[in-house]
């Protein structure tokens, strides 16, 4: 598999907005090399002639990230070969062998690149890190509950703490303070934005399916009994398709709630993973 961690970002470049039409080549190698000259030159007409005028058409309107760039120059350095099926071609490149997401195609004109499958390959890699973000997430939440519990014997019942106090997973601290055990990111300032494409939500109970069995995680206002968390995407089939649950033991279960996933995560209240949800294997 193919790695799916680095970010496609490195073709988000700014064209200037003339028209001009995509360069052909005889040789998927050579187009491969006129796109890392160009990227490394971060020559954008030269970009324009590779990838084609409408390449906007398909992908973000966003500036490259510095480092993503960087980085896909310096494995160019390192190694760079075309992998060839047919009429398709794909550049790999450093140690990990990392796929460009836009496939170098031929036709009777040449070899190009085909901007339009690209999109197409790179919402699949933007659902896939999305997801691996938010199993991440939720190891996260897990490490930050338990260590919240060594500093207070209860567990956290919300993610950021109430103003002046430490009631959450996330308090803001000054200079010299030990950190809080979880950042800020879990609950963003911008209601629905998510983190990493995903919603988070701490559950207080479980249901009859949990190992133990039913029970309340809270006794007289204290959360001391468990914990757990549902995870679900900001737009299902956009930033994801899974939604994840875990428990205090750190298992993580999930389970693809279709187009229904907004609605139907509303009535997830108990960590209750029934046979339809599968355990994560990490």
């Amino acid at each position: 598999m193919k790695n799916r961690m680095k970010l496609s970002a490195l073709v988000m470049l700014m064209l200037p907005a003339f028209v001009q039409a995509q360069q052909q080549f005889t040789t998927p190698e050579l187009a491969a090399n006129s796109f890392a000259n160009a990227v490394i030159s971060q020559d954008e007409a030269a970009l324009t002639e590779v990838l084609g005028d409408n390449w906007r058409h398909y992908l973000p309107d966003e500036k490259a990230d510095p480092e993503a760039v960087a980085r896909f120059i310096r494995d160019w350095k390192v190694s760079h070969n075309i992998e060839e099926k047919g009429e398709t071609a794909h550049l790999n490149v450093g140690q990990e062998n990392w796929q460009l997401p836009i496939p170098i195609v031929k036709t009777e004109a040449g070899w190009h690149f085909d901007m339009k499958r690209a999109a197409d390959e790179i919402h699949t890699r933007t659902v896939g890190l999305n997801e691996l973000s938010a199993i991440q997430a939720i190891n996260a939440y897990v490490a930050a509950q338990q260590d919240y519990y060594q500093l207070d014997q209860q567990y956290a019942q919300k993610f950021v703490s109430s103003e002046g106090k430490k009631d959450g997973l996330y308090w803001p601290v000054t200079p010299g303070e030990e950190p809080s055990p979880l950042g800020p990111s879990f609950s963003p300032e911008q209601p629905g934005m998510g983190y990493h494409g995903y919603h988070f939500r701490i559950l207080t109970a479980q249901g009859a399916q949990a190992p133990g069995g039913e029970k309340n995680y809270i006794t007289d206002g204290k959360m001391a009994d468990g914990f757990a968390l549902v995870a679900w995407p900001v737009e299902y089939g956009e930033t994801g398709v899974t939604t994840f649950m875990v428990n205090n033991q750190g298992l993580v279960y999930q389970k693809d709630l279709g187009e229904q996933t907004a609605e139907k995560v509303k009535e997830i209240t108990q960590f209750n993973p029934d046979e339809s949800w599968q355990q994560e294997q990490q």
